[in-house]
């Protein structure tokens, strides 16, 4: 096995002791804690997927409604 089989391993094996994540902002932690490690030992494919699911867990929200009393911005 090479040295940087080696350290993916460990860097796999270490982001699978953690329970699983409750809320999606866990998730995103620990994903972009995975992502720095596939980073580091140069696992650009992993590192790839990694980014995808990373984009998957970003919070999505609606904008927020404009304050009551105030119309609309005009220049």
């Amino acid at each position: 096995m090479t040295m940087l089989s080696l350290k993916l391993s460990r860097a796999l094996s270490g982001g699978r002791a953690t329970p699983p994540p409750v809320d999606r902002a866990s998730l995103l932690v620990t994903l972009l804690r995975k992502r720095a490690a596939a980073h580091n030992v140069g696992a650009d494919e992993l590192e790839a997927m990694l980014r995808d699911q990373i984009r998957w867990a970003l919070p999505m929200e609606k904008p927020e409604e404009p304050a009551s009393g105030f119309g609309p911005l005009v220049d």
